[in-house]
């Protein structure tokens, strides 16, 4: 770790950006002993920024002095907004100008700069280097990044510090990042654990990926799991391809029904694409049958104005 890093953030303001919760429900437990790991309780809703955190401490402060770029319209640029804050520095977030109004205003709430472009990854890939080559500032990718995957292994890390013991762990998969880091972690600490993944039917290349052993992409994508659109990357596929043991993939009328299950049963909030992982348990209880099985909870960051229920 860099010197400067510890001076001008504090490793005790690194904890205190993480909030540590695992529930259980005696209500779902019929179907499997599950232990889900809340990461909506994150401040900023979200498992985005663990990755974002320690993408940030391993820049030298000369490439990270000029501020954080990146392009997304969900919880990666919340996370890179509320990340810079804490370190001091300005984020460029290049979003679509069709992101939904609610997580426009949230970046900027956290003091970044938006700058929109057309809803097309040309037009994204375009506006990200002219923010660069303007600004000096260092692009964090959303996944498809050592130091993200990296970051966001804490995550089962910490699973498995609570309950070692875990027969399967499972998460949602859209570009990798959560799921590589997972599987990297669960395998070094925790071998004899598995580790699935859930994806949405409607945005299946991880599926697709894993059973051609060769990285595919989605041509389209149909999905109410907005946060698991993209697909792979060449950093993160050979690693799910290495330490995941299946992905199952689920209907958005099966994510709805696993969504509204967690609201009704556990009384928290949780967005569609956090659902992914609980609804392909639902989808083979057979499978899941007396396992102790973790279910990574990645967020909670939905428009209480448009719920699916």
């Amino acid at each position: 770790m860099n010197t400067d890093v510890t001076t001008d953030f504090g490793l005790e303001s690194i904890r205190e950006a993480y909030e540590w919760t695992l529930l259980t429900s005696s209500s779902l437990n019929g179907i499997a002993q599950i232990f889900f790991k809340c990461e909506n309780f994150q401040k900023i809703g979200v498992f985005k920024i663990r990755g974002v955190l320690n993408a940030e401490l391993a820049l030298p402060y000369s490439e990270r002095k000029n501020g954080i770029a990146t392009n997304s319209s969900g919880n990666h640029a919340l996370a890179i907004a509320f990340a810079a804050g804490l370190f001091g520095l300005m984020a460029y977030i290049v979003m679509p100008r069709t992101a939904p109004e609610i997580k426009k205003t949230a970046v900027a709430g956290y003091g970044a700069e938006i700058i929109l472009c057309e809803p097309t990854l040309q037009s994204r890939e375009d506006a990200l280097r002219e923010v660069v080559e303007r600004t000096g500032a260092a692009f964090i990718h959303p996944y498809n990044d050592y130091r993200v995957i990296a970051g966001q292994a804490t995550c089962a890390l910490e699973l498995l510090e609570d309950v070692p013991d875990l027969d399967l762990v499972m998460a949602p998969v859209g570009g990798g990042g959560l799921l590589s880091g997972t599987a990297l972690a669960v395998h070094h600490i925790s071998p004899r654990t598995k580790v699935i993944a859930g994806e949405p039917a409607g945005a299946d290349d991880a599926f697709r990926s894993l059973r051609a052993g060769s990285l595919q992409t989605n041509d389209s994508t149909r999905t109410i799991a907005d946060g698991l659109l993209t697909s792979l990357g060449d950093k993160t596929f050979p690693l799910i391809r290495q330490y995941v043991e299946e992905i199952i993939t689920v209907t958005d009328e099966q994510i709805i029904a696993a969504m509204r299950l967690i609201w009704e049963r556990m009384k928290i909030i949780i967005e569609p694409s956090c659902a992914v992982p609980f609804a392909a348990l639902l989808k083979d209880k057979e499978k899941f049958n007396g396992k102790l099985t973790g279910i990574i909870l990645t967020g909670g960051n939905v428009d209480l104005g448009k719920l699916p229920f």
